[in-house]
């Protein structure tokens, strides 16, 4: 699964997608420090779990929702081994059910396509149309794993950076979340 189990310190030599090298350019430009490692196509947890030992971090569960009506998009960052469970998370937001959102809501608003969506994706949505949510487990992490916008390269941050120093870049806000671990909670 992974192409180089070489873990890199920088942004990759070669030309990537424009999507992917906006996220390496926001993180120079906030002098974030990360480290990241290039694989196949991981669209999935359960195809990330090599490389999360070779990061030495979690990947974090990435969900871009929509409302029945397909007006309001949320962006949910969990745990990845935590189970989602919409009927929690529509009572907490009091909206209808949610569901997952189109892929051409994600182009659109994100720039990405399945399997590459991450926090990162919101320095596409300029017009705010995309609400944050996180999952209370996840912020006491040090660390988020996530994709910058394409499935082929896994990131490890600090947790501290995404939210003190990516998210307010991006001009969003975050919605935490307390979603449970098993149906019976």
């Amino acid at each position: 699964m992974v192409i180089d189990p070489v873990v890199y310190s920088s942004r990759p030599d070669e030309k990537r997608s424009p999507e992917e090298e906006k996220c390496y350019d926001l993180l120079e430009g906030l002098d974030i420090p990360y480290t990241r490692v290039d694989h196949e196509h991981a669209d999935t947890i359960e195809a990330c779990l090599e490389v999360e030992k070779i990061l030495g971090c979690e990947i974090c569960k990435n969900l871009l929702l929509t409302n029945r009506q397909m007006t309001d998009l949320y962006l949910l960052l969990m745990p990845g081994n935590k189970p989602f469970r919409t009927k929690f998370l529509s009572k907490q937001l009091g909206c209808a059910r949610l569901s997952f959102a189109t892929p051409e809501q994600m182009l659109k608003h994100l720039g990405v396509t399945p399997g590459s969506v991450s926090v990162l994706g919101l320095i596409n949505d300029t017009d705010g149309a995309v609400r944050l949510l996180i999952d209370t487990d996840l912020l006491s992490d040090a660390y988020l794993g996530c994709h910058p916008c394409r499935n082929t390269s896994s990131l490890k941050l600090r947790m501290e950076d995404v939210l003190h120093k990516i998210i307010p870049a991006t001009k969003h806000g975050i919605t935490t979340v307390d979603l449970p671990w098993n149906s019976e909670e």
